[in-house]
């Protein structure tokens, strides 16, 4: 495969992950590897309570590509991904989501098509969720497409590969999972092409999900208000 891409940072955050951490640091070095790719892992830990810190810190002693930021109380998965995007120094950003749900290998059919794109967000063929959250996920999407004019299919999906030097011409203020929809919109209003790829997801396979929740589903709201108002006032 011939990759376009040679600098690349994979970001993630961790809260209660610190079963996949591991899992997602060494794929991540494979990839990385196999690709020879300039590289860097940017990790976030979000006060995790099950000390995910400790355990990427011990790969920094072997690996100083490793980047880890730590939050001394818990900000919220936005929070944490623009924590991480501000150290991402490649030319290209991968982030992902901190529970090995999503597969990193993905980013090899990703850079097959990015030269049409500054962003590709991906869009999941089969969710293999709770009836309920599917049904929440549809909500979601429709709303989206409604208030935003968009036609993504699947925005908030926790796979996107960004050019930083396009990240950098936007302002991010989501402090929730609607950072990622954000993202996409933001970068098309300012004429950048964001396209969509389909993937397959796994199951979760330690702990729960901490995104479908009363508390998690208000803050969203918040978020997109908050957006659209920036975006259309």
């Amino acid at each position: 495969m011939k990759n376009k891409i040679s600098s690349l940072s994979i970001l993630f955050p961790v809260f209660k992950d610190s079963k996949t951490v591991e899992i997602l640091i060494k794929k991540s070095i494979s990839l990385c590897e196999e690709l020879s790719l300039d590289y860097e892992l940017v990790i976030v830990d979000d006060c995790c309570p099950e000390n995910s810190g400790s355990i990427v810190k011990n790969y920094m002693k072997s690996n100083n590509k490793i980047k880890l930021i730590t939050h001394e109380i818990n900000k919220g998965y936005g929070e944490s991904i623009k924590s991480g995007l501000k150290i991402c120094s490649k030319d290209w950003i991968l982030q992902t989501d901190g529970d090995n749900q999503y597969d990193i290998f993905d980013f090899k059919k990703m850079s097959k098509i990015i030269h049409n794109y500054d962003c590709i967000i991906t869009f999941r063929y089969k969710k293999i969720y709770s009836s309920f959250r599917i049904f929440i996920s549809w909500i979601y999407n429709k709303l989206i497409q409604l208030l935003f004019k968009s036609n993504f299919r699947d925005i908030s999906t926790g796979l996107r590969l960004i050019k930083r030097d396009a990240l950098e011409s936007i302002e991010l203020s989501s402090q929730n999972a609607f950072v990622g929809a954000e993202i996409a919109i933001k970068l098309m209003l300012k004429g950048y092409q964001v396209g969509e790829m389909g993937i397959s997801t796994y199951p979760r396979e330690f702990g729960t999900s901490t995104i479908i929740t009363l508390r998690n589903i208000i803050n969203t709201i918040k978020d997109i208000i908050k957006v659209r108002a920036e975006i259309f006032k």
